[in-house]
């Protein structure tokens, strides 16, 4: 019953024209209407360095892990330099922030980075995401120093070295972990921003190929699904075949969408190209997962279906920076929960992690995330089906 309804479910979707042109079609003729907008707009363009402030206090200067990372990234000798700092008073970097003439600045308090913006915008998120890794390795340091010396206490040994054994400590991190580096200065783009977001919407406009395959097997929605509710099928065995032929049917549209942007518009993704691919097939899933879930949990029609799947997405691509890049910042700053809830933002910020950090775990942290996602949707999927139950057919 599951290679029949599978082979039932593909051949089903590829017959439905409309279904075909909005998940096939619509994205190659957004991202031609992108490479339009934005190719005149810029070509080549290079994030300029960044000016920031930090506020001047005993805390900063006793505080080696931002004093030592923003010297290393406001070095102006070195290729990633991300930073033009000045070290001031708070009033001083009032003035200048009023003044526009730095991005923002940062104060730290009982070991904790305040950040100060007077708006939103890329070079604010930067500094923000930054500051969040330097914070993090101060707390990675502080930890295992803790635990050396704690080692070296219950071994007896009281004529302890903080210094050497700070020393080995952050030694032991930069073999194991990258810096943060200003990679971004070569291949920062704007454009690239909206082709990931672009990547984004086609996953979960995916999601429309796995609820009209679901509608298919819903009693209340079609003739195949009166059949299937009288029989001894298994209702997960339904749902995995019916999302499977919509899952591969979204991998040719994503391939056919990939082959365009590099080969037509020549978009270049840089060395990350197997990374993007494996982001955009766990995002293709967690769509495919949300149509399922819309499939099964509402009972309406179908064009009302469609309606609300759109709708979501929509809003989703919206949150995380379709139609303005700095919209992904304020929703980060105001309400961070729908960042850490909304798909399309974890497979943009996955994209912009590529670019910002030399390592992988803020990647790897949105592609677990979406597979959650993915697993709590489905799993309400295949309790909603289950409990379905019809009067008459």
């Amino acid at each position: 019953m599951f290679i029949h309804n599978f082979k039932y479910s593909f051949k089903t979707l590829f017959r439905n024209k409309m279904l075909i042109f909005w998940t096939f079609a619509f994205p190659i003729i957004l991202g031609t209407f992108f490479n339009m907008a934005f190719s005149n707009i810029e070509s080549s363009e290079k994030l300029d360095i960044i000016d920031i402030a930090i506020i001047k206090n005993d805390e900063f200067e006793n505080s080696k892990s931002f004093k030592i990372a923003f010297e290393e990234l406001s070095d102006e000798t070195s290729e990633n330099r991300l930073f033009n700092t000045q070290y001031v008073e708070e009033d001083r970097a009032k003035e200048l922030l009023e003044n526009g003439e730095i991005t923002g600045y940062m104060k730290l308090e009982e070991n904790k980075p305040i950040l100060t913006f007077a708006t939103s915008g890329i070079n604010e998120t930067i500094f923000k995401y930054v500051t969040e890794e330097i914070e993090q390795r101060g707390d990675m340091i502080e930890n295992l120093s803790t635990a050396e010396i704690q080692k070296e206490i219950e071994s007896g040994n009281y004529n302890i070295n903080y210094e050497n054994i700070y020393n080995k400590i952050i030694e032991l991190i930069n073999d194991d972990n990258s810096n943060l580096n200003n990679i971004s200065n070569s291949n920062l783009s704007y454009t690239m921003i909206e082709f990931y977001t672009l990547i984004a919407m086609t996953c979960l406009y995916g999601g429309m190929l796995s609820m009209v395959s679901i509608n298919q097997t819903l009693a209340n929605m079609s003739n195949k699904g009166k059949r299937i509710a009288v029989s001894p099928t298994k209702k997960s065995t339904i749902i995995l075949s019916s999302l499977l032929a919509s899952y591969i049917a979204q991998l040719i549209g994503l391939a056919i969408l990939f082959v365009y942007t590099l080969l037509v518009l020549k978009v270049d993704y840089g060395d990350n190209t197997l990374l993007i691919i494996l982001l955009a097939m766990i995002g293709s899933f967690s769509g495919l997962t949300l149509g399922t879930f819309v499939g099964t949990l509402f009972k309406t029609n179908e064009n009302t279906k469609t309606g609300i799947l759109i709708a979501i997405t929509m809003l989703w691509c919206y949150l995380s920076g379709m139609m303005g890049i700095t919209m992904k910042y304020i929703v980060d700053k105001n309400v961070p929960i729908l960042n850490k809830i909304n798909p399309a933002s974890m497979i943009t910020d996955g994209f912009y992690s590529l670019y910002y950090y030399d390592t992988l775990d803020r990647y790897w942290t949105n592609i677990i995330s979406l597979a959650i996602f993915a697993f709590i949707l489905i799993a309400i999927s295949f309790f909603s089906l289950r409990r379905q139950k019809y009067d008459s057919i």
